[in-house]
């Protein structure tokens, strides 16, 4: 099942890292741009939001799948803390990941309750650029390539 979820896990993320940054990309310059707000534009940030919360999902199940909780009660958090790759996959990724989610989450229901085309891409551009960054921070690259 690990290694299932594990490349599940690892594929999905492609669809989230091509869907932020067609979001953010969108939101941005149509904010700088003045340009109205449409329905693709909603399509594209609820779409965002969507596979983002699939991709939180799956990484739950990978958190508990590859038994994170047994390693920290067997070798405690300490020592956790000392190594530098459990500590990433065990506190650093799922951290940063989960406050990214947040911020896609509080973009998209910020802008739903906007009435102008400047207010609903503001707060878009603003959480979801933020999450873009977070989620570019913390992606594994060296297991990427």
């Amino acid at each position: 099942m690990y290694s299932t979820v594990k490349t599940l896990h690892s594929y999905w993320a492609y669809v989230v890292l091509f869907m932020i940054v067609i979001a953010t990309f969108n939101a941005l310059i149509k904010h700088f741009g003045k340009k109205e707000y449409e329905a693709k534009d909603f399509r594209i940030a609820l779409f965002t939001l969507i596979v983002s919360h699939i991709m939180l999902l799956i990484g739950v199940v990978l958190f508990f799948a590859a038994d994170y909780i047994g390693i920290i009660s067997e070798t405690g958090m300490g020592a956790v803390m000392k190594n530098a790759a459990l500590r990433s996959n065990i506190i650093e990724h799922p951290i940063t990941m989960i406050l990214a989610v947040a911020f896609i989450t509080i973009g998209y229901s910020k802008h739903k309750k906007k009435l102008t085309s400047a207010g609903k891409l503001k707060p878009l551009a603003i959480f979801y650029t933020i999450a873009l960054v977070l989620i570019l921070a913390k992606i594994p690259w060296k297991t990427w390539f």
